[in-house]
């Protein structure tokens, strides 16, 4: 009988488990026991009724494990507690409890006539005798629990999840020594094989009864391993909500939930179909060409499609999806629905590329489609969106999106837009990226309500082996920070698959939280379908080549059980084919590939049909005085009675109204005055960064709090107007790569907001180069896809250290798209034009009035390009660095360039010098030039706008001061900061007829010194230079 026994057993572990178990190395140590709760209590009762020290064996060699003694402090479960409470009181415990336990007690008095209850036990020699026999039936009782409770913790160690057979899914590679997989192993629980037969009672915390109260131990074993060690592999225990435990435990715990009709076994094998026979088709047709094939993971498709029906039936009505390039070919064909001929003549060499952008390749591009879902039959949009081959880039992007077509639907709850996010398993545990989304997941001002992620586990990264590329188990570890569910499957089970992504989609749907599917599987080419992975995975390959795939050994399975015929499998198959040869003939007609149709966030009604601003003007930007005086008013006070704010927080608010007195704003007036005056036009603001609710500089305080009530905060930006558009205002997590991505993607999703990012430090953004580089500079050229972002980098020498001083100016004008050597044609509309065509506008404003109108200009432009705004420090408070109304008023607009109006400007032949600057060291040279009593001698114009370089200001100015050397003064060193750009385009301007001198600091390594002394010395050295009317004689150019 053992023989038999252990067979049914271990019949789902597979020969690799016993393979040699002299090498696996137990990590389960003896199971600890929880300490008493019944205190007096539980010591009163162990006298009265003279209840013996429990105790078993463990599988060591080690003493019996005991429940202490009631006088000593002791401990039990909640068994014993039950068993205690019943002693004293059967009325006391659930009806269950108490039949349970006079059942117990029958078998141990069934010499007497009755059974007799607890209140009227003797105390006699047998009666000692029957309650020991009780207590090792509670003692086998509770070894039954905590066998079932590891099967749900540790079941997924040894499940069957790697289609290959050759690796186990996750690193430690042992069999933990609590689960049944040899009949000796009952010892651990000192249970014996006679122990098999006999019922036990089944505990609340699992459902493998069913309808049945109680299983035969041999029966509950089988069906903890068909739950636990088959093709599914549970990760949950972790999560500390009961209720969500007892939810996943009754999805796979149930006896026969995973059963499916023929009609769903037959859509789920039609699925795959398509999914194989695209990639044989490409791969028949474009042999020597990289596509990044599915092939190995086919059951992908499926389940996404599983995932969006599910959702659909939910009541979902948008799915949002980010992914890398493996298959993606594949989900725009079977799950976006992408026309098939669009996808093929990418594939053309001759297709010629349309005038919209230099593009990018096909596995990168993006998708938006509308259509009806045909499980459903309801409304369904689909967006892919693009992305570079810069693995998991894409997550944070999605979840920003995700959150602001909620946002605009009024979906605070996350019940009709969704996410899912595909990863790789080398990227999901090696990308730190990964991490910081999980961490925005539960943010209040970042949640998107649950999402879906998928891990194509292909259990290799590029060239390299999973052991050499994580420390974790398994790849999908960093989603346990989070408490998301981790359901590892085998890829070559779809109906697993299928049933695991159904449950995936509800649990994102009923309980708002993550949840992940580890898609256990192979990859059946090598990177790329160029690459040769015999060179460094030669055993896993020679596998690989053996591998049936899973659309065969799913087909002989239902033509097996009679599900369908191999005529009606053989017809599914020529039924995608043709679809396929006929959209491949139309492919052929395609002569310009137009990159606007992969589009994966329109605008409608933002552009013309064609894609086109509406117009090529931008209004004036000024505002009524009247608005601005209302706005400083309520930015100067507390709109909430009996609401306590800090005194130091008094102080300043009636500093903004003493200003709102004299007409000036400073910087952080100049700000609310800009965003207030859009919240009233419909506009929705969105500030997001560390720190930025008070500001890093403590110059904004745009979220007040109570100093008496706790969590009581007030935004008074949200008090202006009866019907204005919302102001979201949030500190983020401390994160720069997750956080600037979350905010592009929700600048993505709607041309009619202002969303911005703000540094804590302007070089912190180095943090999210990659978001930079890869989405905001370039996103335009490579997608079609325009954004409106704005970056806020607080910038500035100011003696703080080489960290906390330039936010790096020469990288994003290095990256800027204008042409440094093209004379340009001054048109009517040169100045929105030269805006239009730059891939981003970088400025550097030395007033407020100026960062008011730049704001503006950014929603009123008929476009919408990222801006770079390098922000003050000092300025915030300097006395002289204030606007006035004057400066603001309806009729005004943002100034590229600022020119001298001083005594300079009166007398322009007198003038010997010109210096053009940008930023905070305007105001050091014009303190200077007092000092020295330079007015006349020296003018001083102000470069606002970098990028796009402002040609016909400057132009204009220099042309003005026809007798003057032409200076260009920075703080930053000389291999940082402006000069490098903005010398060629002088250059050019000037036709080369005047040099443009260098003043500043020196070439250097580090962007700032961290010696104030040394600081000091560096400033005072070039304003000397400066002011010197004679450095420069004698020297060439």
């Amino acid at each position: 009988m053992s023989g038999q026994w252990l067979g049914r057993a271990s019949s789902c572990l597979g020969p690799a488990i016993y393979a040699s178990p002299s090498l696996r190395v137990s990590r389960m140590s003896q199971l600890r026991l929880l300490p008493s709760r019944l205190g007096a209590q539980a010591a009163r009762l162990l006298a009265a009724h003279d209840i013996p020290v429990f105790g078993w064996r463990s599988r060591s060699s080690r003493p019996p494990a005991t429940f202490p003694s009631s006088k000593g402090g002791g401990g039990s479960s909640y068994m014993e507690e039950m068993y205690f409470a019943w002693l004293e009181n059967p009325r006391s415990v659930h009806k269950s409890w108490d039949s349970f336990f006079r059942k117990a007690s029958e078998e141990a008095f069934s010499g007497s006539a009755q059974p007799r209850p607890p209140s009227v036990v003797h105390e006699s020699r047998s009666a000692v005798s029957s309650r020991t026999k009780t207590s090792k039936l509670v003692e086998d009782h509770l070894a039954v629990q905590s066998l079932i409770r590891a099967y749900q913790i540790r079941g997924h160690h040894v499940a069957q999840l790697d289609p290959l057979g050759i690796l186990d899914a996750d690193l430690d590679s042992f069999v933990p020594s609590d689960l049944i997989t040899t009949i000796d192993k009952l010892a651990f629980y000192d249970l014996q094989e006679a122990d098999l037969d006999k019922e036990f009672q089944l505990p609340t915390t699992t459902f493998i009864g069913g309808s049945e109260n109680t299983l035969s131990l041999r029966e509950i074993i089988r069906r903890l391993e068909n739950t636990y060690c088959q093709h599914i592999g549970l990760e949950f225990m972790f999560i500390n909500d009961v209720e969500q435990c007892q939810w996943i435990r009754q999805k796979f715990e149930t006896p026969g939930v995973m059963q499916f009709s023929s009609e769903e076994k037959r859509t789920l094998l039609a699925r795959l179909v398509r999914s194989m026979r695209f990639e044989d088709f490409l791969a028949r047709k474009w042999s020597s060409e990289k596509r990044f094939g599915l092939e190995g993971c086919e059951v992908m498709i499926p389940a996404l499609k599983t995932i969006i029906d599910k959702s659909s039936e939910m009541g979902i009505e948008n799915v949002i999806l980010g992914m890398p390039h493996r298959g993606r070919l594949n989900v725009l064909a079977n799950v976006i629905r992408k026309d098939l001929e669009q996808i093929f003549c990418q594939f053309d060499p001759k297709l010629e590329a349309a005038d919209e952008g230099s593009g990018d390749v096909k596995y990168h591009l993006g998708m938006y489609h509308e259509r009806i879902n045909r499980v459903t039959n309801r409304n369904i949009t689909l967006s892919l969106v693009a992305n570079p081959s810069h693995l998991e880039a894409v997550d944070p992007v999605v979840q920003g999106k995700t959150k602001a077509e909620q946002f605009y639907r009024g979906d605070a709850q996350g019940k009709k837009v969704m996410s899912i996010l595909v990863h790789g398993d080398a990227a999901f545990a090696g990308q730190g990226v990964v991490y910081e989304t999980f961490h925005l997941s539960d943010l209040p001002s970042y949640t998107t309500n649950g999402t879906v992620h998928v891990v194509v586990n292909n259990q290799i990264g590029f060239t390299t082996d999973p052991r050499m590329a994580r420390s974790s188990p398994y790849p999908t570890d960093v989603a346990r920070v989070v408490n998301a569910p981790i359901f590892h499957v085998n890829a070559d089970d779809p109906e697993a698959v299928i049933y695991v992504c159904s449950v995936a989609a509800e649990w994102r749907n009923t309980f708002n939280k993550d949840v992940v599917v580890d898609l256990v599987c192979y990859r059946r080419r090598g990177h790329n379908e160029m690459d040769e992975p015999m060179f460094t995975q030669p055993l896993m390959y020679k596998q690989i080549h053996r591998q049936v795939p899973v659309l065969k050994k799913y087909a002989d399975k239902l033509i097996a059980e009679g599900t369908v015929t191999l005529q009606e499998f053989e017809e599914e198959i020529a039924k995608y084919d043709r679809i396929c040869e006929e959209a491949y003939g139309r492919s052929k007609d395609k002569k310009i590939l137009h990159i606007k149709h992969w589009l994966d966030s329109p605008w409608p009604g933002f552009f013309n049909v064609d894609g086109e601003p509406k117009s090529m003007t931008c209004p004036a930007t000024g505002i009524p005085e009247d608005m601005l005086t209302h706005i400083g008013s309520v930015a100067s006070s507390v709109p909430l009675e009996d609401f306590k704010i800090h005194t130091g927080l008094s102080r300043i608010l009636r500093g903004r109204a003493d200003m709102i007195k004299n007409r000036t704003v400073d910087w952080a007036l100049a700000e609310y005055m800009a965003f207030g005056s859009l919240l009233k036009e419909g506009i929705h603001v969105r500030l997001s960064g560390q720190d930025v609710e008070r500001g890093t500089f403590s110059h904004r305080h745009h979220v007040l709090h109570d100093q008496e009530v706790d969590r009581r905060t007030c935004v008074p930006m949200n008090h202006l107007w009866p019907d204005q558009a919302p102001y979201t205002v949030c500190n983020s997590s401390l994160s720069e790569y997750g956080v600037l991505g979350f905010e592009l993607g929700y600048a993505m999703a709607s041309p009619n907001a202002l969303v911005l990012w703000e540094a804590q430090f302007g070089d912190f953004h180095n943090t999210a180069q990659c978001i930079i580089d890869q989405f905001i500079s370039t996103g335009q050229a490579k997608w079609v896809r325009h954004n409106g972002i704005v970056l806020l980098l607080p910038h500035g020498m100011e003696g703080m250290g080489p960290e906390h001083s330039s936010a790096r100016p020469e990288r994003f004008l290095q990256m800027s798209n204008d042409d440094s050597d093209a004379y340009p044609a001054f048109t009517k509309d040169f100045e929105v034009s030269q805006l239009y065509d730059c891939n981003w506008i970088v400025v550097n404003c030395s007033t407020p009035a100026n960062y008011f109108h730049v704001l503006r200009r950014q929603i009123l432009l008929p476009f919408r390009k990222p801006l770079i705004i390098f922000t003050p420090k000092s300025l915030l408070r300097h006395p002289e660095a204030k606007s006035s109304f004057d400066q603001m008023v309806s009729g005004t607009s943002f100034q590229r360039v600022i020119p001298e109006d001083g005594a300079a400007a009166r007398a322009p032949e007198q003038v010997r010098r010109l210096i053009f600057c940008t930023g905070k060291v305007y105001y050091d040279l014009v303190k200077e030039r007092s000092s020295q009593g330079l007015e006349e001698k020296v003018a001083i114009t102000r470069l606002e706008q970098i990028s796009p370089f402002p040609f016909d200001l400057i132009k204009q100015e220099a042309e003005k001061y026809p007798g003057a050397e032409l200076a260009w003064c920075q703080e930053e060193h000389k291999n940082m900061g402006y000069y490098d750009y903005i010398s060629p385009r002088f250059m050019t301007i000037l036709r080369r007829a005047r040099p443009i001198w260098y003043v500043g600091r020196d070439p250097a390594a580090a962007p700032a010194t961290g010696n104030r002394n040394t600081h000091l010395v560096s400033l005072k050295k070039f304003l000397d230079t400066a002011f010197n009317l004679q450095a420069f004689e004698g020297k060439t150019f």
